[in-house]
This record gives structure tokens, C-alpha cells and sequence, in this order.
């Protein structure tokens, strides 16, 4: 623990730690880190210096103290502890160095896989560019094909501090430190059982949270065994008990209001009475089976025919989860220890989404969804039974096989909703040997291995087989003017029952029985490794002793997903996803190097040079370099700069290398063809025009004019590429710290202001898809146009012209770059009868944005929703003899919406933003009696409401109508609980 109290002391680099809970724990007695952790946190203050050589992350050389040359935030185990938190992700992400995450359980829902994973994200940068480790070694991935650790899979109960060094640091960890390191150190040397149950719930009366653990240990000089069992329970929140997202709406900007406006309700047209569209027009049908006029959205006061789908979505789904970790080390002799790290997390999440909408095209796509209304039976046609006399009398033959047909659009409600359930399970464990031996000096040494494993098993329901729902839409008399039977033999000889789409309910439980089909995905992630090093002094300089540190290291990763073979065909009307599977191993060598320069002179109390070197050779990539030198410069006792450069890599994931086109339905897309004319000359008018469809469309309105089906109506392929390289991050920090401890009134302040710049060149990225429609229809990169495909005629409820595919596709042909600040300030005291601490922790990010492609125009992220420009937290906490009050701020600036959309509509960038928004976090515990402890938390306490990003603008989370990663969905919340050590 010294290393983190040196940071947190003498550095000040904490960010919220809960002092008071800390006190608390030492009052209670017990072998605790946090009781420690105190006792050396007041030595520290004091101006005594732990002498033991410790080891800090970004570093592999032990030193005597832990001052760190590249910005280190540190988030002790009383900070989780005062912040209530199930799962280590809703802390960090007050942490303002962190971006919104790409998967968390507010943001989901959605998801074909990996739903209530939760991932964090260092400044922005994504996901896969932040590495997350555990004691310093790597830790299996919880998302199949990519890098990202689930934090899930890491009980909270058992987590000691987690450290947070962000800039590039590749050189003494490997890839994916582009953006930073969060590693997380687990506890050791417990002596007992620390028990906690805890329960809560939203005011809306949902989210309803159930959490226990049990944590248990024994030491002494010859080891520690440490055990820990967790279980936790978050539920379910609607969006129909949101007001804000409880009907479905969509915004358009206006030019002649001058701004955005929302219609609600934005019902979708696909409802599960069916609609139906004969030669000309179309109809649908009330509860009482009578045919009515299509108003989707109860225009003009009449009774609106569409379907309000977020009467079916979430805005959180419920994550039920199962934890078990245990680490220890056991005394071989003086100078060799054996240690081990085993981790066990089974998760169940579960999901619910709006019934099926089905599109005529998804049955018979070869025809664009034209429906035979009967059957050729020995050359004569016979009438389908089902189909309605009054639709019968308004069809034609459009096809040319001469049979009338029609097109129809229906929400499977008989079906159900669709949805999935996943167990995911995650192993891993670790063992080695560790201790010194004695050269010309005495040196350290580490050797380990270990294996993770990742599976989920995922059931999906609300689908159907298209090929069956084919044969069911076929139907005959049967004899003698009987009940209708499938027109084709061997379809009823497979059990096929026709289905009738006319009307509310009007499927049969048999013909459902027919055209069902449960969906499934398997997947399974490996990580093996391996690896040792020796840490020691060289020799000694006139400044102090030349430390190095030198080893290797393997590591091999495998991942695969596989769905079942209807969704692999795309043959069950959802996306088409084919299986992905692929491998890679890397074999690395590492040296790193401390030097003292100058010591104890005028003007340098301190002047040390920290540099390392990793090479790496991977099976996917070849050879990777990188490099890491910094210099950290001790001005005087109360003040120290300190600054780094350095090169990192990132090899591409598995996806990224091997993922098959796989299907996807992008939102917020903006056609940059809408309104153009026969005659306009606007930036995009003639290649417009010259697009297929796009010319009738023009012709039939006057002006190229998307319906609501066609902007609900784009899909699209995701693909990988096996032709990728390792893509390179170059960052630089330099700061100052200041520790007034010469000055009695600020003794026990602490400051830190660091400035970072990370540029990342060949980035690997999917082309923007909006990007890739404004390139391809201004001229500027007419190769984009090949990932853009448009219905050639009108086809059912979608218009000629209208985008039915944009594609991505990824490649090392981006750019990263954000820029900025870290300021951070501590202070701690006794005030009154008790002891007082403060912390603030803010960023400032100058700039941000990404480079698509190059020679592209710059993309700014920074600002825009997700990522503000100015996030802050602050702590407060007060201790007083057996009572503990805590408050916590965390505060996220004005954000705009995407730049590249408000191009789209004629705004300029940053020209529409949303206000800022602080929320403030409460806990106060009371010690009833030595050992027992009862607390009281509000989350949002002030219920604070989320920005209004309504469907239809970029960042909105589909059933939560705002940002779900990044602002509070849920509301208000409460919990209570009660901890016990004996």
C-alpha cells in the first residue's frame, strides 16, 4: 500500500478518496489495508518517507518512493466502498480522464452480443486503446474478438486501489496502452471476514439492486490465503416509466423555425395489425377487423395505426452475477515466494425489445417483397383463402409469374418480443514464483503463466424462419373446400401451417409454431500467457543506484462467435451474422532503465531519466517497437516537474483482423440527397441525381423526399481486414506537483497540473458512414461510393432512391489526436471534533478529433455529446468519532451534437449544445458497534435529469432518448446497507 499512499500523500494525485471511511476502518482494528493504509498515509503527512522499495504502475522497477513521471490517479478501496457500487465501472466513470464507455447496461439493449458487459475508456480514445490490468498482468477479455475487459468479472469487495496512469504506455505493458493503463490491485494479507449486504432500488420504484459478499483471509510470515464470495442483482428499468421516453418520438431540424423539433408520438409504421399496399396505396385494419385508412401517427385526430416500440425497450437491463477470486503466496523460503490469482464470475443479463417488424422483402427478397396472392396448381390459378376479397380486388400481377401479388409490413406480436438471455462465465488464473537472489547486488525476480477463459451462451427469441414463413403465405382450399392448407406437398408433409397477417391476432398458435425461430450464439475467448523479469540496481552513481529491469514475455489470444445457422444465412429476417474466429500470439522483450542524474544541489533536489524499450513479434503484424523516456525533476522538497514521451503500439483485435461482413442497422444517418432537384446546384446535387432511383424519386415528388419507412429503413455490413498493421500513439505529458509542506497553512495541500497530447497515426477505424455518403456524393472520394447501395425502384413502403445499404469497413488509414489538461488538488485536516478531506480532480480538453481518412478533414470529437471538454469531481468527507459523511460531485460540461450531422442539416459545428449537468452522490455511515458497520446512500440524490437527445439525433441511445453511457438514464436512487468484520 506505501506506493499508492506516496502518490496520494506527497503526489497528490487521488482522486476522491474517502478518508473518513478510511479512519473508520482503522478505528475497527484488523489486519485491513485501509487501517494501514492510514497509518502510513499520517507518517507520509508528517514528512516520513516509507523506505521499503515499491513498485508503481508504469514502471517495473521498485524504488523508494512512488512518484510517477506520467500522470497517475488513484482510486483507493474506501472510494468504492462510499460510492455503493455493484460494479467497478460506475465508479470510474466519474474519473473525468474517462470517456463514455462503448458498452455498459444503460446502453445495451440493443446489442447482439456482449449486452451488460461493462468496458471504460481513457480520454476518448476507445475502448480496445485502453488496457486493463489486474496486478499489473493482463486479464482475459469479456467481449469475444476484442481487448476489452468486463468488469463484471472483478469483485468490488476484493478490490484494493486501482490505479489510473493515462498516456502511452506500451513499452512496459505491451498493446492496447495507447491511451493508458487502469490496473487494478487486489487486496492482500486479510485477517478475518468482512461481510456486506446491501440492497436499493430507484424512486421510480425500479432498478432494484441486491448485493453480498463475503470477503475471508488468513496470514502470517510463512503467506496469506485470501477467499472472497460476491453476489449482486441490478433490475430492469423501462423506458415506458421514463415520461421523457415512454412514447416513441424522432427530431428534425427545422430551417424555417430556426431549430429542432420533436414529433412524438413518432409511432413506427410496421404494426401488428399489418399493413398492406395493393397496386396503389395502402390500408390496415382496426380491433374489429374492418379496414381503415394507414395513419400512423393519429394525424389530424384520428386513431394512430402505428406501434409505440419503447413500450418494449430498456433503458438498463438487469445483470445477475456470481463472484468468487482468490490470490495468496506461500513462503518456499527467505528469500522465494509462490503466489496465485484465480478469479470465477458467472453473469446472467437479459433482454427485452420491441416484437419483430417484418417487411415483405425479408420473405421474398428475389421479388423486392412482391407476395403471391395464390398458387399455380396444374397451370391454374387458385385463390390463397387467407387473403382478403377486398385486397384480392386491388392487385395485379407485378412480377410477370402470373399470380396477383401485394406487399405488406407487419410487427410480430404474436411472436413476442424479442429478446436473449446470457450466461456469461469467466475463469482465469494465475501462478508463479517470485523473490530476489543476491549478484553484485540483490536482485528481484518474478516468473508466472496463466490462462482466462470467456463463454457465453445466448438464447434469443421473437424471430422466425423466413423460409418456412415463405410456405406458410402459400396457402390452398384444402379438399373438398376445406380448411386452408400450404400450397406446396413437402412444405406440409414438414409440418407447414398457413399463416394469416390480416388483422390484430390473427396468427395461429400452430402456424406460429411453423414459423418460429429461437436464435443462439456461442462464444468462447482464451488468453494464454506467460512471462518473467528481474528488477534489481545495476550499480551506484553519485545520484543514487542505476535500476534496470529486463524480461519477456508470450501471450496468446483466441476468440470465436458463432450463431446459429438460420442467423448465419440471414434466414431468420434479422441481421446476417456469419461466424467469426481467429487467433493470434505475440512474443515480447522488454528493458527499462531508471538513471539518477544530479542529486541534492542547488535548485535539483531530484533529477532522475526513466526510459524503456519493448519489442514485440506478433503472428498477425510482424515486429512492433516501442519506447517510453521520461525525466522526473525535484525542484525543491515542495515542488517536482516531471514529464514523458513515448511511442506505444496497438496490434489489431481479432474483429478487427477477421470479422466476416456482418450485418448492422445504423441510426442518424442524414441522406445528402434530400431535396435535391431536377434543376439544383447545390454540393451534392449532380452526383445525386446521377444515383439510380434517385432521378424517379425526383420526378414523382419534385424533390428527392425520404419517407419515414425509408429513414427507419438502412442497413448495412460491418467488415474486418486481414491486411491491417499495428497502429502507433505518440504521447507527451509534463506537469508539476506541488506539496507545500514548508508552508504551515497549506502543510497538507497537495497540487498537480499535467499536460498530455496523445496523436495515434495509422489508426485502425471503420470509415464513418456519414463521412462516407458526404465523400462519395460531393466527388471528393468516389471509392466510398462502392459502400453505398440504393433501391433502384420503389420496393413496397420504400421509395426509389432511398439508401437501403451503407457499408464500413475497417483500416489503418485514421488518425487520433486530443490534447489537454489535468489539474488536480487535496487537502486534508482536523476540523472541529473531526477530520475533514476535500479532492478535486478536472480536465480540460483542449481538443480532440479523428482523421478518417487521410487528407480528410479533421472530425472533432472533443465537446461533442460523450466527450465534453471540461469534466470535474469533487469529494467531501467528514469523520466524527462513529460517524462518516461523504459527498461526491461529478460534473460534465456543455456538449454539442456531432459536427459532421449538423453539416448535414446546413448548422454550423457546436452551434446546437446541450446545457451541462452535475450530479451529486451522498453516503453516511454509522459504526453501532466495533466491527459493525450501517450506511445510507443517494445516487443523483437531486434527481438530475438527462440531456433531451431525442431519436433521430447522433448520440441518442435507442429507449433511453439521451446518451445512456455518458448522463444518468435512471434517476434518483437509494441504497442501504450494513458491514460486519470479525
Amino acid at each position: 500500500m506505501s506506493r499508492s499512499i506516496r502518490v496520494i500523500c506527497l503526489s497528490g494525485l487521488a482522486v476522491g478518496m474517502s478518508t473518513a471511511y478510511a479512519q473508520e476502518m482503522q478505528t475497527q482494528g484488523g489486519q485491513n489495508q485501509s487501517g494501514a493504509a492510514q497509518q502510513q498515509a499520517a507518517a507520509a503527512a508528517e514528512g516520513q518517507t516509507p523506505m521499503q522499495r515499491i513498485e508503481v504502475t508504469g514502471s517495473r522497477i521498485a524504488s523508494p518512493n512512488a512518484d510517477s513521471p506520467s500522470p497517475l490517479q488513484v482510486l483507493s478501496a474506501a472510494d468504492i466502498a462510499a460510492s455503493g457500487a455493484a460494479n467497478l465501472q460506475q465508479v470510474l466513470l466519474d474519473n473525468p480522464t474517462m470517456g463514455s464507455p462503448a458498452i455498459s447496461r444503460t446502453n445495451s439493449a440493443f446489442q447482439t452480443a456482449s449486452v451488460g458487459v461493462a468496458t471504460v475508456d481513457l480520454r476518448n480514445l476507445g475502448t480496445s486503446r485502453t488496457l486493463v490490468l489486474v496486478n499489473g498482468r493482463r486479464f482475459v477479455s469479456g467481449i469475444p474478438g476484442e481487448s476489452a475487459v468486463d468488469l463484471n468479472s472483478i469483485p468490488t469487495d476484493f478490490i484494493e486501489r486501482v490505479e489510473l496512469l493515462t498516456g502511452g504506455s506500451s513499452a512496459a505493458y505491451g498493446s492496447d496502452a495507447v491511451a493508458g493503463v487502469v490496473n487494478i490491485i487486489t487486496k492482500r494479507s486479510f485477517n478475518g471476514i468482512m461481510l456486506d449486504a446491501q440492497l436499493g432500488e430507484s424512486t421510480k420504484n425500479d432498478d432494484k439492486k441486491r448485493k453480498f459478499s463475503a470477503t475471508f483471509g488468513t496470514s502470517n510470515d510463512d503467506g496469506f490465503l485470501m477467499g472472497h464470495l460476491g453476489y449482486s442483482r441490478e433490475g430492469q428499468v423501462w423506458s415506458r416509466d421514463r415520461e421523457r421516453s415512454a412514447v416513441d418520438q424522432n427530431a428534425s431540424y427545422s430551417k424555417s423555425l430556426g431549430g429542432f423539433t420533436v414529433a412524438r408520438p413518432f409511432y413506427s409504421s410496421y404494426a401488428p395489425q399489418g399493413t398492406f399496399y395493393p397496386d396503389s396505396g395502402s390500408f390496415t385494419y382496426d380491433r374489429a377487423g374492418n379496414v381503415i385508412p394507414v395513419n400512423t401517427n393519429g394525424a389530424n385526430g384520428g386513431v394512430a395505426t402505428g406501434f409505440n416500440r419503447n413500450e418494449f425497450r430498456s433503458i438498463a437491463v438487469p445483470v445477475e452475477r456470481y463472484l468468487f477470486a482468490t490470490n495468496g503466496e506461500l513462503k518456499i523460503n527467505e528469500k522465494t515466494r509462490a503466489f496465485m490469482e484465480g478469479t470465477y464470475a458467472s453473469s446472467h443479463v437479459s433482454t427485452t425489445i420491441e416484437p419483430f417488424a417484418l417487411g415483405a422483402e425479408d420473405i421474398f427478397p428475389s421479388t423486392g417483397g412482391q407476395v403471391p396472392a395464390g398458387s399455380l396448381v396444374n397451370g391454374t390459378l387458385v385463390r390463397n383463402p387467407l387473403v382478403p376479397q377486398y385486397l384480392y380486388d386491388r392487385i395485379s400481377d407485378n412480377d410477370g409469374d402470373g399470380i396477383p401479388d401485394y406487399y405488406f409490413t407487419r410487427r410480430l406480436s404474436e411472436v413476442g418480443t424479442r429478446g436473449s438471455t446470457a450466461e456469461r462465465d469467466t475463469f482465469r488464473f494465475v501462478t508463479g514464483v517470485k523473490g530476489e537472489f543476491d549478484a553484485w547486488k540483490t536482485w528481484n525476480y518474478e516468473v508466472y503463466g496463466g490462462y482466462g477463459q470467456t463463454k457465453e451462451a445466448q438464447q434469443g427469441t421473437g424471430q422466425v424462419n423466413v423460409l418456412n414463413f415463405a410456405q406458410a403465405l402459400q396457402a390452398i382450399p384444402g379438399e373438398n373446400g376445406g380448411a386452408p392448407v400450404c400450397a406446396s406437398a413437402d412444405a406440409r408433409t414438414q409440418g407447414c401451417v398457413p399463416i394469416n397477417v390480416f388483422g390484430f391476432n390473427t396468427i395461429s398458435p400452430e402456424a406460429l409454431r411453423y414459423v418460429t425461430a429461437p436464435g443462439s450464439l456461442l462464444t468462447r475467448t482464451t488468453q494464454k500467457m506467460a512471462g518473467g523479469q528481474i528488477n534489481g540496481e545495476v550499480w551506484d552513481l553519485p545520484a543514487g543506484p542505476l535500476g534496470v529491469a529486463a524480461g519477456v514475455e508470450w501471450r496468446k489470444e483466441f476468440s470465436s462467435a458463432v450463431p446459429d445457422a438460420l442467423t448465419q444465412a440471414g434466414l431468420n429476417a434479422g441481421n446476417a451474422t456469419p461466424p467469426t474466429a481467429g487467433e493470434f500470439s505475440v512474443r515480447e522483450i522488454f528493458l527499462e532503465t531508471r538513471v539518477p542524474l544530479l542529486k541534492d544541489m542547488p535548485f535539483v533536489k531530484e533529477l532522475n531519466f526513466l526510459g524503456a524499450f519493448r519489442h514485440g513479434d506478433y503472428s498477425s503484424v510482424g515486429s512492433t517497437n516501442s519506447w517510453n523516456a521520461g525525466a522526473e525533476w525535484t525542484v525543491v522538497n515542495d515542488v517536482k516537474l516531471r514529464g514523458t514521451r513515448s511511442l506505444s503500439t496497438r496490434a489489431p483485435n481479432i474483429n478487427e483482423l477477421y470479422q466476416a461482413p456482418s450485418q448492422d442497422f445504423p441510426s442518424g444517418l442524414i441522406d445528402p440527397c434530400v431535396g435535391v432537384t431536377a434543376t439544383s446546384s447545390g454540393q451534392y446535387d449532380a452526383l445525386c441525381r446521377a444515383a439510380p432511383g434517385v432521378g424517379a424519386n425526383i420526378a414523382a415528388n419534385g424533390a428527392f423526399t425520404l419517407t419515414q419507412p425509408d429513414e427507419q429503413g438502412v442497413s448495412g455490413y460491418n467488415r474486418g481486414n486481414q491486411n491491417l498493421q499495428a497502429e502507433k500513439g505518440r504521447s507527451t505529458t509534463f506537469g508539476v506537483v506541488w506539496t507545500p509542506r514548508s508552508i504551515e497553512l497549506l502543510k497538507r495541500v497537495t497540487f498537480t497540473a499535467d499536460y498530455f497530447n496523445i496523436k495515434i497515426a495509422d489508426a485502425i477505424l471503420s470509415t464513418p458512414r456519414q463521412y462516407a455518403l458526404e465523400s462519395c456524393y460531393s466527388g471528393s472520394n468516389p471509392a466510398l461510393c462502392s459502400f453505398i447501395t440504393r433501391r433502384p425502384a420503389a420496393t413496397g413502403n420504400n421509395s426509389a432512391g432511398s439508401l437501403d445499404l451503407v457499408d464500413t469497413a475497417v483500416s489503418n488509414t485514421g488518425g487520433f489526436t486530443t490534447e489537454g489538461i489535468d489539474l488536480t488538488a487535496a487537502w486534508n485536516d482536523r476540523v472541529g471534533p473531526g477530520r475533514l478531506s476535500t479532492k478535486l480532480a478536472y480536465t480540460y480538453v483542449k481538443q480532440g478529433y479523428v482523421v478518417p481518412l487521410p487528407g480528410a478533414d479533421r472530425d472533432p470529437f472533443a465537446g461533442e455529446i460523450g466527450a465534453p471538454k471540461n469534466k470535474a469531481l469533487f469529494d467531501i468527507g467528514y469523520k466524527w468519532n462513529d460517524v462518516s459523511v461523504s459527498a461526491t460531485a461529478t460534473y460534465i460540461g456543455r456538449s454539442a451534437l456531432d459536427d459532421q450531422y449538423l453539416t448535414g442539416i446546413g448548422l454550423t459545428p457546436g452551434s446546437f449544445k446541450f446545457g451541462s449537468r452535475t450530479y451529486t452522490d451522498l453516503q453516511a455511515s454509522y459504526q453501532l458497534v466495533k466491527g459493525t458497520e450501517l450506511y445510507f446512500g443517494l445516487n443523483n440524490a437531486f434527481d438530475t435529469k438527462p440531456p433531451a437527445i431525442v431519436s433521430g439525433m447522433p448520440g441518442s441511445d435507442t429507449g433511453a432518448e439521451t446518451d445512456a453511457g455518458t448522463y444518468d438514464p435512471i434517476g434518483r436512487r437509494w441504497y442501504a446497507g450494513i458491514r460486519v468484520k470479525l
